[in-house]
């Protein structure tokens, strides 16, 4: 009787043991589900660059411009600008994706971006100069923007219509030929005949 006791005493040890043993791993499961679920919800987002980056400045030579760029990869900046008749546009290229801290923070490097143009000091017309937005100051020369092309128009003012062509009288021939031809007594006549007669400019 002593026998089966024991061997009963083990039997329900070995039981609650193995059930200790399958609810640590249940617990240990669900934490990496978890930890997986967390690690996949922290990837970072892609930078959607469909709708044009807009926006409006005025430089220091108190031009009016405004400027949109867009892009996925390699982006396009356009400005155009104009003060009093005269107007002038280019465009800038540039990768900001290069910069590393482009994709951590793309609102305040398009800001540093405008700031950066209304301060440049020939703008649409310096090729050799870079346009930087102040958090990717150190980043490769391809992130920061350069002139691609550029097309300067200036509006000349209204040019005068010409003036009429004076029209040479024929009279003075006209009384020669009555003087020639005619009596004293007809050259009035005959020259007021030969005006008529000859109906055209001289």
């Amino acid at each position: 009787m002593a026998l089966l006791t024991n061997v009963t005493i083990l039997l329900v040890l070995a039981c609650i043991s193995h059930q200790l043993m399958l609810s640590s791993c249940q617990k240990s499961h669900g934490r990496r589900a978890r930890g997986g679920q967390h690690k996949v919800g922290r990837q970072p987002k892609s930078v959607s660059s469909a709708q044009p980056i807009k926006g409006k400045m005025v430089t220091k030579d108190k031009s009016e411009c405004t400027w949109a760029a867009t892009g996925e990869d390699l982006f396009i900046l356009g400005v155009t600008c104009k003060k009093g008749d005269r107007s002038f546009s280019c465009e800038y290229v540039a990768r900001p994706a290069v910069c590393p801290q482009y994709t951590s923070n793309v609102k305040l490097y398009w800001k540093q971006m405008a700031r950066a143009l209304r301060k440049q000091k020939s703008l649409c017309q310096d090729s050799s100069a870079l346009v930087r937005a102040g958090m990717c100051r150190r980043a490769a020369r391809d992130a920061h923007f350069r002139l691609r092309n550029a097309q300067r128009k200036t509006d000349s003012p209204s040019t005068p219509p010409p003036a009429p062509r004076a029209v040479k009288s024929c009279q003075p021939d006209n009384k020669k030929l009555a003087e020639e031809y005619c009596n004293d007594s007809w050259s009035s006549f005959c020259t007021f005949f030969f005006t008529m007669v000859q109906d055209y400019d001289c």
